[in-house]
């Protein structure tokens, strides 16, 4: 493939004419070029998409200092013009609507518009936040019910839906343990033990409260090393996170023996159920000795996710931390649904009333339409999907693991690109040429070069053949002519971008 883009040319009359080039992924300098300006840029004066007449009369007494000296520049542009903006801006947008998302460790699988309507439904829409027991009994059935299929999933005995995202729940969890060892007399439990595979929120949260992020390497397999672990547990230990299963994609084969281990040193063992996605239906964490959890609704219930939100978490604790979760919470007496804000050894709230309940009413649909059976079949489809596409692309792009993976793969650059001098962020950014989102890339930190796939189970064989096929194109690409790679995307409004600069100094405004 070349960076030329072909052109015919014709006689006719001794003049020469070029005929419009067909634009394809690769070729550089398009004849057709998206009108990208911004709609202030766009502005012609006097054009207008609706006309209000102006009833209101100026205020006299209005101080002079305050008014203004010349009209705010606004865009002015007719309604077709407004419609058009929109559009266009919407179809440039990567969306799981719109595109395959194999985010690994960030799933982002299909919202199903059930969900969407069932939140829209104007009794649970339009209710007050305020409004009295006796007044929103349906939402707090449906809050009450929630909790208790969570519980019976997760092998827990009580939830709080309160917190906003996974690493909110995460928060809300280490608070309920600092609770807990508060309340023990065992303030010098200040330790929270965390394997280098886990989600970089763990020891960011613990390190915000106050605990002491111990972190602790994978063995060669990729699991914690019961060893390592028993060398770092004490009477300073509070917590030991683990992500289950691990950013790695792997199962922690040995949670029972090293959940006993921190239980006989005095720690809890929280779950970063993040992951769950893999296990619902198949395993409950309770039973593996896991004392509290969060999920993530927009990984496991399919909840929408991403652009800052709402977003939607979880706690759910065995019974001997039931007492710290925030309040309020949801109780039932007799047929009716009340209130409770009364608990002594609550943590307080971390979130305003029951939380994002309009995400959680999406949850809870979701839930309603699939029995034990079916969660079964979506972790089990979720996995297969993944180990798919894992074998699919293995002998070029090589895992790091040569065991079945879970939910998500973790692969590797090609050998003779990175000989060329290719890197992860050139073949993440060259799928954007082809209509794909790049994988999550570079974690987790462990692995060098890494590329994390997550099909999630709602993905089709289809789909999935036609990302390994691009991935395998890609690395063609790269082995003929690096620089291709090297200055991707080609088709995207934005070209490549100083990531670090972006970050810490965004442009917000025009």
């Amino acid at each position: 493939m070349t960076n030329q883009t072909s052109a015919e040319h014709v006689k006719d009359g001794g003049a020469v004419k070029t005929s419009p080039a067909i634009p394809v992924p690769g070729k550089i300098g398009d004849l057709i070029k998206p009108d990208n300006r911004l709609s202030i840029e766009k502005s012609d004066p006097g054009r207008r998409a609706v006309r209000f007449g102006n009833s209101l009369k100026a205020k006299e007494n209005l101080p002079a200092a305050l008014a203004r000296k010349t009209a705010p520049r606004l865009p002015e542009l007719s309604e077709f013009d407004v419609v058009r903006h929109y559009t266009r801006l919407s179809k440039i947008n990567f969306s799981i609507d719109t595109h395959f998302y194999p985010l690994g460790s960030c799933t982002m699988k299909y919202n199903p518009k059930i969900n969407e309507e069932a939140a829209a439904l104007e009794g649970l829409a339009n209710l007050h936040p305020l409004a009295h027991d006796k007044s929103s009994q349906g939402t707090l059935e449906m809050l009450y019910d929630l909790e208790k299929r969570l519980c019976a999933l997760c092998g827990m005995d009580a939830f709080t839906l309160q917190p906003a995202a996974g690493a909110h729940s995460e928060f809300t969890g280490l608070l309920i343990a600092k609770a807990y060892f508060a309340k023990k007399g065992q303030r010098q439990r200040v330790d929270i033990i965390c394997p280098d595979s886990a989600h970089g929120t763990n020891p960011a949260t613990a390190s915000m409260l106050g605990f002491n992020a111990i972190n602790i390497k994978s063995g060669p397999d990729g699991r914690v090393d019961p060893a390592d672990l028993k060398a770092h547990l004490g009477e300073k230990t509070a917590v030991l996170m683990l992500t289950i299963p691990n950013t790695l994609g792997i199962f922690e084969s040995r949670i029972e023996e090293i959940a006993a281990m921190a239980h006989a040193a005095g720690a809890l063992v929280y779950m970063d159920g993040a992951n769950f996605n893999a296990l619902i239906g198949i395993v409950k964490p309770g039973d593996l000795g896991v004392d509290l959890m969060h999920i993530n609704t927009h990984k496991t219930f399919s909840t929408p996710h991403g652009g800052g939100g709402p977003g939607a978490g979880g706690i759910g604790v065995r019974k001997h931390l039931e007492g710290f979760l925030p309040v309020p919470r949801v109780k039932k007496e007799g047929a009716a649904y009340r209130t409770e804000f009364r608990s002594p050894d609550s943590i307080g709230k971390v979130k305003a009333f029951f939380g994002n309940t309009g995400v959680l009413t999406r949850a809870y649909a979701y839930l309603l339409m699939h029995s034990k059976q079916d969660l079964a079949g979506i972790a089990e489809n979720a996995i297969l999907n993944a180990n798919y596409m894992k074998s699919r692309l293995q002998e070029v792009f090589p895992a790091h693991s040569s065991e079945h993976c879970m939910h998500e793969c973790v692969l590797t650059p090609p050998v003779a690109l990175a000989a060329r001098g290719l890197k992860t962020l050139d073949i993440a950014k060259r799928l954007l040429d082809y209509g794909f989102h790049a994988p999550t890339i570079y974690f987790p930190l462990i692995v060098h070069e890494a590329i994390m796939i997550e099909p999630t189970e709602t993905e089709s064989k289809e789909t999935m053949d036609s990302f390994v096929e691009t991935m395998l194109k890609i690395s063609a690409e790269g082995a003929a002519d690096p620089q291709l790679l090297k200055d991707a995307p080609h088709t995207m409004p934005v070209k490549r971008l100083d990531e670090v600069q972006a970050a810490r100094q965004p442009n917000l405004r025009w």
